[in-house]
């Protein structure tokens, strides 16, 4: 399955399936990271069309721990046999 934006995972949050359920969360954060990583690196280099209202710093701290939150996600993947 191919999970681009948070819209592709509405069928995996809604299933009745814990491992689908699983999977969309992972997805989800996974998206929201990659977005934040982006957004973050336009702002480093200038390139924003808007003004954050929170100190860069705050983003950083956010990141290290989505980064955290996903990398236990995928062990708990590997530990429980869910393919991601």
């Amino acid at each position: 399955m191919k999970v681009k934006e948070l819209k592709d995972t509405i069928d995996l949050m809604t299933s009745s399936n814990y491992e689908d359920r699983f999977k969309a969360e992972y997805y989800q954060l996974n998206i929201r990271y990659n977005k934040l990583c982006a957004m973050c690196e336009k702002w480093d280099k200038g390139e924003l069309d808007f003004t954050p209202t929170c100190p860069r710093g705050m983003y950083t701290v956010q990141m290290g721990l989505m980064a955290t939150s996903l990398a236990l996600l995928e062990e708990r993947a590997e530990l429980e046999k869910i393919e991601l």
